[in-house]
């Protein structure tokens, strides 16, 4: 319950309820408080009797843990029923990352290499020089300027709306 707190906030807790309710106050505090902790869990506890009571026998394993999302997914995970476990072993995803970056990498260098050996020329002449056929038949990422005349849409008028 009290996974999160360390030495110093508990001594700071300890001081300030000292200090708020008094030495003499401070016992029947903790009686309540320890009263009030206590119902909450008879109370949760009679409800998941309950839920389960309604839920029938097919749910006597039933679990509210499990309602937990991470928790079912580790459990679905570790279900060897489903065969998970192997597709989740053979995708290794840092190793299919690591070859699309090598493959991202590499055609870079090829086509400032192919443009630094061509003569110098105009910046629309040496995009078109990384054409699929020269980069090996890779797709041609650069954004290539769009044709004025393609555009059927009038011209913006602030004025008319």
């Amino acid at each position: 319950m009290f996974n999160d707190i360390g030495a110093l906030e508990l001594v700071t807790i300890i001081v300030l309820a000292v200090l708020v309710f008094g030495p003499d106050k401070l016992p029947k505090v903790i009686q309540d408080v320890m009263r009030t902790i206590r119902k909450i869990r008879d109370f949760s506890e009679s409800a998941k009797q309950d839920i389960r009571a309604e839920l029938g026998p097919e749910f006597k394993d039933f679990e509210f843990e499990d309602l937990n999302p991470k928790t079912f997914i580790r459990k679905q995970l570790d279900n060897e029923d489903l065969g998970l476990k192997e597709i989740r072993n053979g995708f290794d995803l840092k190793k299919e990352m690591a070859e699309i970056t090598d493959a991202v990498h590499s055609r870079d260098t090829d086509s400032s290499a192919s443009s630094s050996s061509s003569a110098p020329s105009s910046p629309s002449s040496s995009s078109s020089s990384a054409s699929p056929s020269t980069s090996g038949g890779a797709v041609d990422m650069v954004k290539k300027p769009e044709d004025p005349g393609k555009d059927d849409r009038p011209p913006f008028d602030a004025d008319a709306t």
